[in-house]
């Protein structure tokens, strides 16, 4: 998706007669059904005005040009992309990364690669405007097909901070960041001549609408799923990509790993974010980077399914490095360096309960376990994840444990993720699918309108079946069917051969297999399983298929959302539960966010298809 394009000659026409930010605006408006924020139409006037100067050059107006590209997969969108030939008959792209940082508006700070921003409605840390198009660039490598086509581009990247003074202070060209600005170069107030002069030298005058029209018609990639790629993480490879926020969260923990072994004091890191914002992506980026320095790493989560998939993702060499949250029980205080605590909204009040092997068991509440032995604790977290009582992970447990603990508030740091990993509009789907639930007013409170995300309703279990299959025949292993606790789980047979539990007129299916389920999302006998929360939570596919059970339903009549508990067969979840209504909310929040293309759905409650058929209607009006 993009919100400008043309050739240059016609964007400075558009420059010229102040009309470029309202076309861009309008375009925003109807393609991504938000209105436009002031602070962001202000940036393209004043931005593309200047940029207009450095595009003052004949040779380069019949070329083309893209502004406010949307990356696949993401939420993020490409300031300006130039497109041309080279001087020796390259098709050559050329990303260029806009900013409105002044002297004024940006200190650096004592994290290495990152900024602390403050102007506008832009406040906050962020990393080198180069390494953000670096970013930029590994995005489109990966994700965008004719960048691993045989006819190579030249895909090259520069930042312009039109409002920065270099002779007044060099912050961002301190020589630290010289290989960076090197690879991707970096152009100041005083550069408008020689930016002009890098495109020229990077473009001929060739227009450039064959390498345009291949580059917006090309195939684009699915995105790398977290699992497939643990163990090339583990073996010194870079497989994931962050950008803008993930890059200041995964810079403020690695410098902080790095300065803990030097000073005593302890550290407590949190990152809170939705579905698909990255957090286990940072977490296993931060580890993988960590023990490739040489500091060793615990990884640490409240989910069977997810360490026992990582470690088989790892290998054996490996596997010791990931354990549950009870594993710390028996430590001293700052025994360890670092301990990543992921899906910490999992924390349980303490590690007595049934499933914790005695060795471990401890009746101190089990977020200071996991606090106590290590030098930095960094939790990864999203409240609206929890989905039973003993669950209570949350923002204001860790900060006032480890005040309680004794680390100073000066070394309790918070991040929040907002940009997303998955399918464009993703982020607008998930704030539509929270509003719908009643979890949480939203900003979207009635707009679909703006996701590409696949979002139907099917009439019959057997439908979705269907459709779940042919997404799994397209690619193998890429979707799966996930419903509410609503069924028995039984033992399989003396044969190996699993009970078909899930039951709804004549269609019949099992649940994973209940002494294998950590393998449910992984193997591809899973594609014929039912999951539930505890095995489909942390993970991600392609397309997910759910059966929305009636342990939650739409009641019309009180026009709210009511638990049955008497349909549930989630027994832990439903005793003495006196939230039940905000858990199961939270259970189907997560089970129809786990795709990243297509979410399918089948409500065994009329009402409550119905509810949502509304809801659907309201939003595309």
């Amino acid at each position: 998706m993009r919100l400008y394009d043309g050739t240059v000659q016609e964007f400075k026409r558009d420059v010229l007669n102040n009309e470029i930010a309202d076309i861009i605006a309008k375009n925003y408006s109807e393609l991504i059904k938000r209105k436009v924020n002031e602070s962001e139409y202000r940036s393209w006037e004043t931005s593309l005005r200047v940029l207009k100067d450095s595009l003052d050059i004949p040779e380069l107006f019949q070329n083309k040009i893209v502004i406010e590209y949307r990356l696949p997969y993401s939420e993020r969108r490409i300031d300006v992309i130039l497109f041309g030939r080279s001087t020796e008959g390259k098709d050559t792209i050329i990303v260029i990364e806009l900013k409105q940082w002044s002297n004024n508006s940006l200190k650096e700070i004592d994290i290495e690669g990152n900024f602390e921003i403050n102007y506008g409605d832009h406040r906050g840390q962020q990393a080198h405007p180069c390494a953000q198009v670096q970013a930029y660039i590994i995005d489109m490598n990966d994700y965008i097909k004719i960048f691993r086509e045989k006819q190579k581009i030249e895909l090259v990247g520069c930042s312009y901070c039109h409002n920065y003074n270099k002779k007044e202070d060099a912050v961002l060209y301190n020589p630290k960041y010289k290989g960076l600005i090197k690879d991707y170069p970096l152009f100041s107030k005083q550069d408008v001549k020689k930016l002009g002069e890098y495109l020229k030298e990077k473009l001929s005058s060739d227009p450039g609408f064959q390498i345009f029209n291949r580059f917006i018609h090309s195939e684009v990639g699915p995105s790398k799923m977290l699992m497939e790629h643990v163990g090339d993480m583990i073996n010194k490879q870079q497989v994931f990509n962050l950008i803008d926020d993930q890059i200041a969260a995964r810079n403020a923990i690695i410098d902080r790993a790095k300065k803990q072994t030097k000073q005593h004091d302890k550290s407590v890191i949190i990152v809170k974010g939705g579905p698909g914002t990255g957090k286990s992506v940072i977490a296993l980026e931060v580890m993988g980077e960590l023990m490739r320095s040489g500091k060793p790493v615990f990884h640490a989560t409240g989910s069977s399914a997810f360490t026992k998939t990582l470690r088989k993702m790892v290998g054996k060499r490996a596997e010791k490095f990931y354990k549950f949250f009870f594993n710390f029980t028996n430590l001293k205080e700052n025994e360890i360096n670092v301990l990543i605590c992921d899906e910490a909204h999992r924390i349980r009040k303490d590690s007595n309960n049934w499933g914790v092997p005695s060795a471990f068991k401890s009746k101190n509440p089990q977020v200071e376990d996991l606090i106590r032995p290590a030098k930095l604790s960094v939790f990864f977290i999203d409240e609206y994840q929890i989905v039973r009582p003993n669950e209570i992970g949350n923002v204001e447990l860790i900060k006032e444990s480890a005040i309680k603990l004794g680390v100073p508030k000066t070394n309790i740091f918070e991040f929040e993720l907002k940009t997303q990993f998955r399918c464009s509009g993703s982020d607008t789907y998930l704030q539509w699918l929270e509003d719908v639930l009643g979890i949480r007013e939203t900003e979207l409170q009635t707009s679909l309108s703006g996701s590409e995300m696949k979002f139907e309703i099917v009439d019959s279990p057997e439908k979705l079946k269907k459709i779940i299959d042919e997404k799994n025949k397209e690619k193998r292993n890429s979707a799966r069917i996930v419903a509410g606790f609503c069924w028995p789980w039984s033992n399989p047979n003396s044969d190996g051969s699993l009970v078909n539990d899930v039951k709804i007129g004549k269609f019949e299916m099992p649940w994973e297999n209940k002494y294998k389920s950590w393998t449910w999302a992984m193997e591809e006998e899973g594609m014929d399983q039912v999951g539930t929360i505890y095995t489909s939570q942390g993970f991600e596919f392609d397309y997910i298929g759910v059966i929305f059970s009636n342990d939650l339903v739409y009641d019309k009549k009180q026009n709210k959302w009511i638990s049955k508990p008497e349909n549930s067969y989630d027994k832990a979840t439903t005793r003495g539960n006196t939230e039940l209504t905000k858990h199961l909310k939270n259970v189907y929040r997560v089970l129809m966010s786990r795709a990243h293309k297509g979410v399918y759905v089948y409500f065994m409650d009329k009402d409550t298809e119905n509810y949502f058929k509304s809801r659907i209607e309201e939003s595309l009006n």
